[in-house]
């Protein structure tokens, strides 16, 4: 187990995706440059309520399953903010969490290295080609080439890391496919939310 800071979000990252965030609480602020300097990471975790603003009289109830992620680009934005972007690693799961004295998250976490960017790759075979046709279509939405990912069309553990975060369906249904771990399960439950589009895309002609 080790101790990581966290970045609860409205947003869920997955290993080897990214996401584009502007730090302005002084409790960020210190933890990125901590971060940057000691060459570490955190851990991003989607809020299940409450507000990503630090709010003292408002609970912050966070899901227990995240994913560790580090600082890949960093820059002064024209609005005087730091702007950073984060690439996922492994995603782990929360033991314990609490809020230091300046506000800022802490868990004790257990990595689940059988979920990360070092996992051996799985192979797609041409019954999973029509998930690659799908994720290179979304790939080429401008929106998603900003964030210049480094996607490897022929490991289907990525195939299925970054449908699950393109996909247009909910938080709490991306935060169900976060949670399982093994890339089959997470592409049978993937085939049912498209399934499910699929009908109501039919229903509403």
């Amino acid at each position: 187990m080790e101790i990581i800071p966290l970045f609860p979000l409205n947003s869920i990252l997955f290993p080897k995706g990214r996401i584009s965030l502007q730090i302005f609480e002084s409790r960020y602020v210190d933890m990125i440059r901590q971060c940057l300097r000691d060459q570490s990471g955190f851990g991003v975790v989607l809020i299940e309520t409450g507000s990503e603003v630090a709010n003292p009289e408002q609970k912050l109830d966070i899901h227990r399953i995240g994913t560790y992620s580090s600082v890949v680009d960093w820059n002064q934005l024209p609005n005087g903010l730091l702007g950073i972007t984060v690439e996922g690693q492994t995603t782990f799961k929360i033991v314990e969490s609490w809020r230091e004295d300046n506000d800022l998250c802490k868990a004790e976490v257990v990595f689940r290295d059988f979920d990360s960017v070092n996992s051996d790759p799985v192979d797609v075979g041409e019954q999973f080609q029509e998930y690659v046709d799908l994720l290179q279509g979304l790939s080429r939405h401008p929106a998603i080439e900003e964030l210049k990912l480094n996607i490897s069309f022929e490991n289907l553990r990525e195939i299925v890391w970054r449908l699950s975060e393109l996909l247009p369906i909910s938080n709490r249904d991306k935060q169900a496919l976060l949670e399982l771990s093994d890339p089959f399960d997470r592409l049978e439950q993937i085939e049912l939310y498209i399934r499910a589009m699929n009908q109501q895309d039919n229903k509403s002609y």
